[in-house]
């Protein structure tokens, strides 16, 4: 067990990057000995540098899960590039080769100090793709599934929008959310991810329904949302940098945590 913190997107802001390391205690790259950073994908594309961002995670030294997002994936063989502003060759063959090195991961697994386990993706899993996996009983168990890259993976839906959209592209709210909301059954695991969130932070704004915004609380500061769903809790925690970068927000920190996959 030890300090377990899930980084959101990162967005091609290498000097974010270098900030959440010095505040969760790096020095020249090097994790603490009692740390675990699992990062959610989405490290390239809007921000200044994303060369930077890649850089500087080949650098690190310590215990790291990468998890993909959407933004690497789409330069993989097969996706489609999607972004305006596509990286270079060499960018793009990097990501290839972390991806054939199993360095990218889908899918992380947490058991909390509380005994509770969550399950990290980049964008969450829906309940349709949780369906479609065989209905995993455990974090842990849907992790292995999706490690094992199912083609429900790349799926999109409408444009994320909808329940059909994998664990790389559910938006938060009418795709995430609301059909867990909607579930009759017992919802298995709490859920970590990135991609969306369901508040625009610079104004404070919510962009979901009703229903959901109820049993949503978000920490302002830290830039994080917490949905309540069947007795569990869904957290997102990207920080929606945009071209930018964000004035203050924190890694999501899990204490006396285990990481199981």
């Amino acid at each position: 067990m030890g300090r377990i913190a899930i980084v959101g997107d990162v967005g091609g802001h290498s000097e974010q990057l270098r900030w959440v390391l010095r505040w969760l205690g790096a020095r020249d790259s090097r994790l603490p000995e009692d740390l675990t950073v699992v990062q959610v994908g989405d490290l390239v594309d809007r921000g200044p540098d994303s060369v930077a961002v890649l850089d500087e995670v080949e650098r690190v030294a310590g215990r790291w899960v990468q998890l993909l997002g959407n933004h690497e994936a789409q330069y993989l063989p097969g996706n489609t590039v999607f972004w305006p502003e596509p990286l270079a060759g060499d960018e793009v063959a990097r990501l290839r080769e972390w991806w054939s090195a199993e360095r990218f991961g889908v899918a992380s697994a947490v058991r909390t100090a509380d005994g509770d386990e969550l399950l990290v993706t980049h964008a969450g899993l829906t309940v349709a793709a949780w369906q479609e996996l065989g209905e995993p009983g455990s974090a842990a168990e849907a992790a292995a599934l999706l490690n094992q890259r199912p083609p429900l993976i790349w799926e999109v839906g409408a444009h994320g929008r909808d329940e059909r959209a994998g664990p790389l592209w559910a938006e938060s709210g009418a795709a995430l959310h609301e059909p867990w909301l909607a579930y009759r059954g017992v919802v298995p695991f709490g859920q970590v991810h990135g991609h969306s969130a369901l508040v625009r932070y610079t104004d404070r704004q919510w962009r979901c329904a009703g229903r959901v915004r109820q049993r949503a609380t978000v920490d302002w500061h830290a830039r994080h949302v917490r949905v309540r769903i069947g007795g569990r809790v869904f957290t997102g925690v990207d920080p929606c940098h945009g071209k930018t970068g964000a004035d203050k927000w924190e890694p999501l920190v899990l204490n006396d945590a285990t990481i199981l996959t």
